[in-house]
């Protein structure tokens, strides 16, 4: 289907008041935004309009019962200058997945496509040049119906909007293995980016830095054994030789970079097992000398490396050395940014520049 996406233009760009080798984490965005709005069922005039403050009623619907969404993605160039997406279509999938838990309308997987390429040619000239930084994308979505009332709402906005990123300094960091707060349970929204998920980590998370770590270890609901998710992202244990990650059992987040991450490993040859880990496991491992690395994927920081986790009455030591995690980490980004070749078929160019 081709979409006939208007554009209101900007008098002046900011973008060469932007700083390039300086950029403020989340803090700065760029000209504009991608807006469509769900009235009467349907999805109706998708648009791109100059970023600014939407006028929220008190009374709307996410402010009071959480149906609010979103989606992590980036933006890069290859050594042409030509702008590349990373695995959209596997993100407007997981939207809509999102959306169905939370009893939200789907959008259209080919104009979150659209939308998406057509923003990022208008920012092209956002997108910063240098290795490792990119144009971090966001797509979200929320009720915005004014109601006070326990349904699903009628009324939806649909927005992507993007903040150019320098790149992550990746240290070697340290987790707190959380046994009493949760982050998902089964049957609960933990497979989807709702807005909520998040908001329930802040706490845990603070008190995890106020001892010292870097982010939480996440474990289950009922028994506080089983490994779920670090921080913001998926994990993986590398013990005697063979990669381990938790299974998708419905508590745990899909991500797109854990499931590149599980390509690669398998194309350089190794053994990734997507199965049960308990706290208990990785303990014994690091204690009979087979835990080798641990690391974190996840759309910002793309390879998080682990060296260490924090438990009551125990410190659980990994490696200060992650070679496997270092050369993925390295291939995934050459592959976003054109530098090798994508056998994969991941990338997408944005190939057009609009007018």
């Amino acid at each position: 289907m081709s979409y006939n996406i208007p554009i209101t233009k900007v008098e002046k760009s900011k973008v060469d008041a932007l700083d390039f080798d300086n950029i403020p984490l989340g803090t700065t965005f760029t000209d504009y935004m991608f807006v469509c709005d769900y009235e009467n069922g349907n999805w109706v005039n998708p648009r791109i309009e100059p970023l600014r403050p939407i006028p929220t009623h008190p009374a709307a619907m996410a402010l009071h019962y959480g149906q609010a969404i979103f989606e992590g993605m980036k933006a890069y160039k290859d050594p042409k200058g030509t702008p590349m997406l990373f695995r959209p279509i596997q993100n407007a999938s997981r939207m809509n997945k999102s959306a169905d838990r939370m009893g939200m309308p789907m959008f259209p997987e080919e104009l979150f496509v659209e939308g998406l390429r057509e923003l990022v040619s208008l920012e092209r000239n956002w997108i910063p040049p240098q290795q490792g930084s990119a144009l971090y994308l966001r797509p979200f979505m929320y009720a915005d119906e004014p109601f006070i009332g326990m349904r699903a709402a009628t009324h939806y906005k649909f927005i992507i909007m993007a903040s150019p990123a320098g790149p992550f300094f990746s240290k070697h960091i340290k987790l707190w293995a959380e046994n009493y707060f949760i982050r998902a349970a089964q049957g609960g929204t933990g497979e989807a980016k709702a807005a909520g998920n998040y908001a329930a980590a802040i706490r845990p998370t603070e008190l995890a830095k106020a001892k010292g770590y870097d982010q939480v270890l996440w474990l289950d609901a009922e028994e506080h054994q089983y490994i779920q998710e670090v921080g913001t992202m998926n994990i993986f244990f590398k013990i005697n030789g063979e990669f381990i990650t938790p299974e998708l059992d419905g508590s745990v987040l899909h991500g797109i970079t854990r499931a590149s991450v599980i390509d690669l490993l398998r194309d350089m040859g190794f053994k990734v097992t997507e199965r049960k880990i308990t706290i208990q496991e990785i303990k014994e491992a690091s204690e009979n000398g087979t835990l080798e690395e641990a690391f974190g994927t996840g759309t910002a920081v793309g390879i998080a490396y682990i060296e260490e986790i924090g438990m009551e009455g125990n410190t659980i030591r990994v490696s200060t050395e992650s070679p496997v995690a270092v050369k993925v980490n390295d291939t995934l980004n050459a592959i976003k940014t054109g530098l090798v070749e994508d056998t994969f078929g991941w990338m997408k160019k944005v190939e057009n520049e609009l007018a």
